[in-house]
């Protein structure tokens, strides 16, 4: 806990684009597989797409695979709990299922700026493959999110390439009209569809976080077990003498003790 929360501590939102490899990670080189998101919780969906893109790194071998979260998200809620400190230890966990793969952990939220923050951190690094789902794919096309969206797209696909699985009924017909679209047309070289099963294709992590009915079918089995010992996404429990106690809450100020410090 303490070496991740010293890496966070190094990462500044306001700072130049950094990218760091989490402890414990191996530090990445030549070819990379690199899925950001806020995992919050992660999913069987999650753990779908990685192993779709593990196929995909084996076929194109040498490569790694990495997730990675980010300090400054885009389009997301505050998140203020779990912590990002345990949403992170909670995802090294998962990783261990992956052989040679790691967590990176960037200041930026945007894929353009991450690129670049990879060229500049980690530079044995050839090629970036950003993994994704439909729904990111289309927020990266859409120009209320630059100044200059075509410049901004010309610099992140001088960087990476990006590889897209279905979500919902967004399959790869639904990628193929997108990138069909005149705006889009030049960049289409760049994005690749990546097949997903069907039974991921409605998994959320919004339903589990509310724990809605059959939500323990659409996680890992490490993501259970966390949910159940922290009570991360439960409200504070009344007990029989009529008080709240927030055992999430307890859990944060056991870990402030702990590091010395706030947790992130």
């Amino acid at each position: 806990m303490r070496g991740i929360q010293h890496t966070l501590d190094q990462l500044d939102p306001r700072g130049e684009p950094l990218a760091l490899s989490l402890p414990g990670s191996p530090t990445p080189e030549g070819n990379i597989i690199v899925f950001t998101g806020s995992f919050n919780p992660p999913t069987l969906a999650h753990l779908a797409m990685l192993k779709q893109a593990q196929q995909y790194a084996r076929a194109h071998a040498p490569m790694r695979l990495y997730t990675a979260m980010s300090k400054q998200t885009v389009d997301k809620e505050s998140v203020t709990r779990p912590l990002f400190l345990d949403r992170l230890e909670l995802l090294t966990r998962l990783m261990r299922r992956f052989r040679s793969s790691g967590v990176l952990l960037f200041n930026r939220g945007l894929y353009a700026e991450q690129a670049l923050a990879i060229r500049h951190s980690l530079p044995n690094v050839r090629a970036i493959y950003f993994l994704m789902g439909f729904d990111k794919i289309v927020q990266i096309l859409d120009p209320r999110y630059y100044e200059d969206r075509d410049k901004a797209l010309e610099g992140l696909f001088a960087q990476a390439r990006l590889l897209v699985a279905p979500r919902g009924n967004d399959g790869p017909e639904a990628l193929h009209a997108l990138l069909e679209r005149p705006e889009n047309t030049r960049f289409a070289a760049y994005i690749q569809p990546l097949t997903l099963n069907n039974t991921y294709r409605e998994i959320s992590a919004t339903h589990i976080r509310r724990q809605d009915q059959g939500y323990e079918q659409a996680i890992p089995r490490e993501v259970w077990e966390f949910m159940w010992h922290t009570r991360a996404y439960m409200q504070p429990l009344r007990e029989r003498n009529g008080c709240l106690r927030d055992y999430y809450g307890e859990r944060v100020q056991a870990l402030s003790r702990l590091l010395g410090t706030q947790p992130t």
